[in-house]
């Protein structure tokens, strides 16, 4: 059996052909494939970056809290202290008061007040103000706590005028 020439070019071209088309195809799913996995490493490399970030932020979010926390259980602390002090009469709790002045006249004698010491809470009243004192020191270390989370956390953005120069 003898093949002509012309069929083994056509035998060679078909397998060349066959060849060249699988060979692309190879060349494509390889370019298709460093394609993904370069997205993947740039996505990976956002996700590291955003991991690191809200790490700081969540630690810098730590620190603040346990500063005012702090704070604030020091300032309940001392507050605590001046009514137990109160409570076990080393301190008094004085109230700046005036009397209202009194009409004298001439040749009647002089006004005077009986028992004219320095005025006080009464003992009723005093629970009121020790707990205003403690939501006081607790509301102000929740605003000074947002202040610092603002500075923190919220970008400043600079001040326009709306005029374009």
């Amino acid at each position: 059996m003898t093949f002509s020439p012309i069929r083994v070019l056509l035998v060679v071209l078909v397998a060349g052909l066959a060849t060249w088309f699988a060979f692309d195809q190879v060349l494509d799913q390889r370019n298709a494939a460093r394609s993904e996995r370069d997205s993947a490493q740039a996505e990976v490399t956002g996700l590291r970056e955003a991991a690191r970030i809200t790490g700081e932020r969540l630690a810098i979010a730590a620190a603040n809290d346990t500063k005012h926390t702090q704070e604030l259980s020091n300032a309940l602390k001392r507050n605590q202290d001046f009514r137990d002090s109160v409570r076990s009469g080393d301190q008094r709790l004085h109230v700046k008061a005036t009397c209202p002045g009194t009409d004298v006249r001439a040749g009647t004698g002089t006004a005077s007040l009986a028992h004219a010491g320095p005025a006080e809470l009464s003992p009723d009243a005093r629970p009121d103000y020790f707990t205003l004192l403690d939501q006081l020191a607790l509301s102000e270390r929740m605003i000074l706590g947002l202040q610092d989370h603002i500075s923190s956390f919220c970008p400043t953005q600079p001040i326009t005028t709306g005029a374009t120069q």
